[in-house]
């Protein structure tokens, strides 16, 4: 695989990278093109990704009366979901390559901006899923065939925004599936509480995506494309505060039947609260609005998280386990 050094140079970032991201400013020159395909310049859906198999894992852990989340599984969930967003990305920009080179967030992407070629791309998405392989071979063998079915959603996900104005639906389902793979690892079967959880985080995916939507709605209309963004409109507002109630919902629902404590249910709360912030303070018609609070879903995962390990130590050293 190469890179065109020139191209790289007229195009040093992607158009929504943080301006001070760490790939564009210490990773080598001829990296930089497969960095920015694998979406490292913007690692937010690296953590949209691991942050719910954390919580399943963590919730699997609580039923069993561990003291903390397993840091084995929570090391080998992480390389996983590096591997597999960075394969996801760049499957998805090559299907999408001729509508990104038509719209103005999305052109300065390594494929369109001529960066990386349609089969680089293809090549390096076989290589990371093969490490992603890799990784997934590490659990049970329930557990392998679960992860290995989200390829199905992977597969056909691009393709929706054609089709559908529910692509959000299927991202979903799809960037979710850790919330089962999660409770299976530990586990070797599905429970309540970890599809409880699945169904509050697709409802969460559902919220977040669709304002991260609207930085494209009107690129999206020129070109024919579709999204929840689109379907809802002026209604945006209602309908994510609606998926993001359900959510919290799901969610205290799945951590009261896993034994989790206040601790957790606190984590929640504080959680749903900044996703308030997010649904009282969004501006449709701003992108840099709806790309910020896309981007703060990180601190929602990552409150949760923290929050259910802090009630697994505390409650321990508490005596409640």
């Amino acid at each position: 695989m190469h890179a065109n050094p020139s191209t790289t140079d007229r195009t040093p970032q992607v158009a929504d990278a943080p301006p001070d991201n760490w790939a564009d400013r210490y990773a080598p020159e001829s990296v930089r093109p497969y960095l920015r395909l694998a979406r490292l310049d913007r690692p937010i859906g690296f953590w949209l990704l691991l942050l719910p198999c954390w919580w399943s894992v963590g919730l699997a852990d609580v039923t069993l009366n561990q003291p903390y989340p397993n840091p084995w599984l929570l090391t080998l969930f992480a390389i996983g979901a590096l591997l597999m967003r960075a394969a996801g990305c760049a499957y998805n920009d090559y299907v999408d390559r001729d509508f990104d080179a038509r719209s103005a967030r999305t052109a300065s992407r390594p494929i369109p901006s001529g960066q990386v070629t349609p089969s680089e791309a293809l090549a390096f998405a076989a290589i990371c899923a093969l490490g992603g392989l890799l990784v997934l071979v590490q659990f049970n063998a329930f557990t392998i065939k679960l992860g290995a079915a989200s390829l199905i959603l992977v597969g056909i996900y691009p393709f929706l925004k054609r089709f559908t104005y529910w692509p959000q639906l299927v991202l979903g389902l799809a960037f979710n599936w850790g919330a089962l793979v999660g409770w299976s690892a530990v586990m070797g079967s599905i429970g309540i509480p970890a599809l409880l959880l699945y169904a509050g985080s697709v409802l969460w995916t559902m919220g977040y995506d669709t304002i991260y939507a609207h930085q494209d709605r009107e690129d999206d209309l020129l070109l024919g494309l579709r999204s929840t963004a689109i379907r809802f409109g002026e209604n945006t507002i209602s309908w994510v505060g609606g998926f993001y109630a359900g959510a919290i919902v799901l969610w205290l629902l799945a951590g009261y039947l896993a034994g989790t404590h206040l601790i957790f249910f606190m984590a929640v709360v504080l959680a749903s609260l900044q996703m308030a912030w997010q649904v009282t303070t969004m501006d449709t018609t701003d992108a840099k609005n709806c790309l910020r609070r896309f981007r703060s879903n990180r601190d929602v995962g990552l409150v949760i998280f923290l929050g259910l390990a802090a009630d697994m130590i505390l409650s321990r050293m508490a005596g409640l386990s």
